[in-house]
């Protein structure tokens, strides 16, 4: 591909660009404005001297992410409660080629070192060639094949062993909605793996559990002491979609709270669910038409979870405090 007409040829790239930056950054917002910058420097560039438009920008994208980066981590060491990458829609995604990137997969990939992540993305999953990947991250080609190595080797126990069919996934996944939403907990209970675990991801800015929620028994009294404290049907299906591979819904509760649930699947068993309810992460999220909002849907859920194993008492109330600060400001 030539640089004969730059915005034509930036613009074949755009989607791909996106993607990758969303890959590496976890945050599609954060990924348009790299793309953007990549863009003010490619009008920069002398494009006469570019000999592959797509491998060039797709350099200038790593770089621009591996500073960001640095940022990012900062602002996760400071982040409230548990992190989760901006969900993205598979059906808002149709015209950009697919990657057999999931939720757990990204998850697993944020405990890599940037620069094991960018040579994973660019090799394993965007398949640049070794030698342009070497080029990109300035490092020479055995050290980017023991990067890629180690990355490799540090995802393949996250990787699906058996990819959930998408007509036994979205089954299961309206099944668990259901379950969950009325109380179901015999139905609850034939959907969950023994080692089930829930995250939540609220930013500080909505409630949202500080920690993991791990093991089927704590997730069944969990649910039951939504239900029991705000009824039946408390949360609104909005719509059944696939979230990063996965299948979910997006869902309300009480009026006030969108978020996404995605739901990793083995063996016709739930074994990971993942909340993301911060509202800055959900800015593409199809919104419904606005109900009645209730104002206690910011107030801390005292009797959720009983038992030991939630994480430290003193880090759940300080989170729990700066969840009814967020609450108090969105009141006002």
């Amino acid at each position: 591909m030539t640089a004969d007409d730059p915005v034509a040829s930036f613009e074949a790239q755009r989607p791909r660009l996106v993607r990758l930056a969303c890959r590496m950054l976890g945050s599609r917002s954060d990924a348009e404005d790299v793309v953007q910058s990549a863009w003010i420097r490619w009008m920069g560039t002398d494009r006469g001297e570019v000999r592959s438009v797509p491998a060039f920008l797709a350099r200038v994208v790593t770089r621009l992410c591996l500073d960001e980066m640095k940022s990012a981590r900062a602002r996760r060491e400071i982040y409230v409660g548990a992190w989760l990458p901006e969900p993205v829609l598979d059906r808002a995604e149709e015209d950009i080629d697919g990657d057999d990137l999931t939720l757990t997969l990204m998850l697993a990939l944020e405990r890599l070192s940037p620069l094991e992540r960018a040579a994973f993305l660019l090799h394993d999953v965007f398949g640049m060639p070794l030698d342009a990947v070497a080029d990109t991250l300035g490092r020479k080609g055995p050290a980017v094949r023991q990067l890629a190595a180690r990355a490799r080797r540090h995802v393949r126990e996250a990787r699906p062993r058996f990819p959930v069919d998408r007509a036994e996934g979205e089954r299961i996944a309206k099944a668990f909605f259901a379950a969950t939403a009325s109380g179901d907990l015999t139905a609850l209970r034939g959907l969950l793996a023994e080692n089930a675990e829930l995250r939540s991801d609220g930013g500080g800015k909505v409630l949202a559990f500080p920690n993991p929620v791990r093991g089927i028994e704590r997730l069944l009294r969990l649910y039951a002491s939504l239900s029991r404290k705000w009824g039946s049907a408390w949360a609104e299906m909005i719509e059944p979609v696939w979230i990063d591979g996965l299948p979910g819904y997006i869902s309300r509760e009480r009026g006030a709270i969108l978020q996404t649930t995605a739901l990793a699947i083995e063996c016709g068993r739930v074994v990971g669910i993942y909340v993301t309810r911060n509202p800055d992460k959900l800015q593409r999220v199809p919104r419904p038409a606005s109900g009645a909002v209730d104002r206690d849907a910011l107030a801390p859920i005292d009797d959720a979870v009983e038992g030991p194993g939630s994480g430290p008492q003193e880090h759940q109330a300080e989170a729990a405090a700066r969840q009814r600060q967020a609450g108090r400001q969105w009141r006002t």
